[in-house]
């Protein structure tokens, strides 16, 4: 299942009760959205996605690899953007090391013997 129709899914779980509850707040047929919810929104009408989306309030950030803002990220931007250049390094630093874990375990667990062997050496004062 593509990223945009978990994120559509938890939406809709989270605002609304039931499928059939948004489906009549929108006016989208409630079979259209569960068959885009089963098997992905990429057969779906473009304007209905866009609906869905925009009753939602996901909006789509473009690039190379599509981020789709929810509440949640733009929070999280929100309280980046009040960080001062010392936050800032600090939740990058954080978030690369974070990738580095879901993307290349190996690398990860290398990175943690490092710190394991930093945190072993005693701190010498000149």
């Amino acid at each position: 299942m593509d990223e945009l129709t978990k994120l559509i899914k938890t939406e809709i779980k989270k605002q609304f009760r039931s499928v059939r509850q948004f489906s009549m707040y929108i006016g989208v047929p409630q079979s259209t959205i569960v068959t885009a919810l089963q098997k992905g929104i990429g057969g779906t009408s473009f304007e209905t996605i866009m609906h869905i989306c925009e009753v939602l309030d996901i909006k789509l950030v473009s690039g190379d690899n599509p981020v789709f803002m929810d509440g949640e990220k733009r929070e999280l931007l929100e309280r980046y953007a009040r960080l001062d250049a010392e936050g800032k390094k600090a939740v990058r630093a954080l978030a690369a090391v974070e990738l580095l874990r879901v993307t290349d375990a190996e690398a990860y667990a290398e990175l943690g013997k490092k710190l394991d062997a930093a945190q072993a050496s005693p701190i010498t004062e000149e």
